[in-house]
């Protein structure tokens, strides 16, 4: 019986260590939609792949969109820690639909070739300077939202990516002070048509990038006090359940506060908008042979402390 005890404790101390770490008190901002309910709504993630609090229920004042929420900063913000304190009602995760947590932002910056183990998959040099393109807004889903596979690419690949989400305004902004303008993180993954990326359009990247649905989000907006260390998070993609990348952010080329400084030279931040952060290593096309995503697949984008984003092919 002792020997069994033992095991027992041995199995669930080792689950506990698995990976993503699993809070109950972290602040992660979810847009939802309910049936009972009108329209898309703001609430707490109860922990990751928690239950859904609403924070409109709690405070009817609260906006419910996403980018107005972090446009009022702090004000906001203390409501939300409020209701995260409070014991409030949890709406199952069954009964909601997650949207991705920021919709329609200004602008979805991407980065390229921002893994060291990545440029070395490709036998690139690392950049001396980051490799700024774009998605347009229109390409972002849910977090457990489809895929569509457009009848224009043959060849669409995956990439799991760390999003940063701006929460305040600013313009050549100093690296040092960069943090100061983020409001958290979350997963995406940006779907890639690869012939329209690496030969079509004059090898400008932006249309085999932007395709509708080419930008699943979420299923959190986990803020960046709740996260020990975006820059030391074990992150992956499975496709049909079999691991392709894996990976940790710690291989970033320019991390988060770098890339905010370099990009806020060109354009102005705005509270909303999301910067892709680059992907690692195991991606479809540098495969031999290559492999390219086929309707009924299932990806699955994982990274630690954020969360997984699943979405089907079709």
């Amino acid at each position: 019986m002792l020997a069994s005890g033992r095991r027992r404790l041995l199995t669930a101390l080792l689950q506990a260590q698995k990976w993503p770490f699993q809070p109950s008190r972290d602040m992660r901002l979810v847009q939802f939609q309910a049936p009972h309910l009108v329209g898309p709504h703001l609430g707490l993630e109860t922990g990751n792949g928690g239950g859904v609090i609403n924070l409109n229920a709690f405070d009817p004042t609260l906006p419910k969109t996403m980018t107005q929420f972090l446009e009022q900063g702090e004000a906001t913000l203390s409501v939300a820690r409020r209701a995260l304190a409070a014991q409030l009602p949890v709406l199952p995760r069954s009964e909601v639909t997650f949207l991705a947590p920021v919709t329609r932002p200004d602008k979805v910056v991407c980065v390229g070739m921002n893994y060291v183990d990545h440029c070395k998959e490709q036998n690139v040099p690392v950049p001396k300077e980051p490799i700024i393109f774009s998605k347009f807004a229109s390409s972002i889903v849910g977090p457990y939202d489809e895929v569509v596979l457009p009848p224009e690419s043959q060849e669409v690949d995956w990439e799991v990516e760390l999003a940063v989400v701006i929460g305040k305004k600013g313009k050549h902004i100093k690296a040092t002070d960069a943090m100061a303008h983020v409001a958290g993180f979350t997963v995406a993954h940006d779907v890639s048509a690869r012939d329209w990326q690496m030969r079509r359009n004059g090898k400008q990247w932006l249309l085999g990038k932007t395709f509708d649905t080419f930008c699943p989000l979420g299923p959190a907006l986990v803020t960046k006090d709740s996260v020990a260390d975006p820059h030391n998070l074990k992150i992956c993609c499975r496709v049909n359940g079999e691991v392709v990348q894996s990976s940790n952010t710690n291989q970033m080329v320019f991390k988060t506060e770098d890339l905010i400084a370099w990009v806020s030279q060109f354009v102005t931040f705005y509270p909303g908008d999301v910067i892709l952060t680059g992907t690692p290593p195991g991606v479809g096309v540098f495969r031999k042979p290559p492999v390219f995503l086929k309707k009924g697949d299932e990806v699955q984008c994982e990274i630690e402390e954020l969360g997984v984003i699943i979405n089907k092919v079709v």
